[in-house]
């Protein structure tokens, strides 16, 4: 049986002709004359992992020091910096906001978690950031 439906996608409207093999069609189910389809052939089993011997930890990705101490504010998420609203020097308040990440296209504010001195900032604006990452350092 041919039927045409008429199809929207993000706001488009297309009209498709379609064959309809067996009543069956609607709901999904393989009428019994057609043959199922083979089931998937199971995946190698992967061989044992080489052991290797430690060497020397991989590099920081671009726009990340490593942590230098307890004091460090770290990112919240993976992101780029947009703004930083603090430099080294500088007295912070509890809750006040010291940095902004996108991510996604929506700005994530980072605030200082505890009052005290910021003692370095670690990123600089347009840099790329991961989870994790530290990016200002309050003493």
């Amino acid at each position: 049986m041919i039927k045409k439906l008429r199809v929207t996608v993000d706001g488009k409207v297309y009209e498709v002709t379609v064959e309809a093999l067996d009543e069956c069609a609607d709901t999904g189910m393989l009428p019994a004359a057609m043959p199922h389809p083979p089931a998937p052939a199971p995946l190698p089993a992967a061989a044992p992992a080489a052991r290797t011997t430690p060497s020397a930890p991989a590099p920081a990705p671009r726009g990340t020091t490593p942590a230098t101490g307890p004091g460090d504010i770290r990112s919240p998420l993976a992101g780029k910096v947009v703004a930083i609203g603090v430099k080294p020097g500088d007295h912070v308040t509890e809750g006040q906001q010291v940095l902004t990440l996108e991510a996604m296209k929506m700005n994530t504010y980072i605030y200082a978690p505890k009052a005290g001195q910021v003692t370095a900032v670690r990123v600089q604006p347009g840099d790329a950031v991961e989870e994790g990452a530290p990016l200002i350092a309050i003493a």
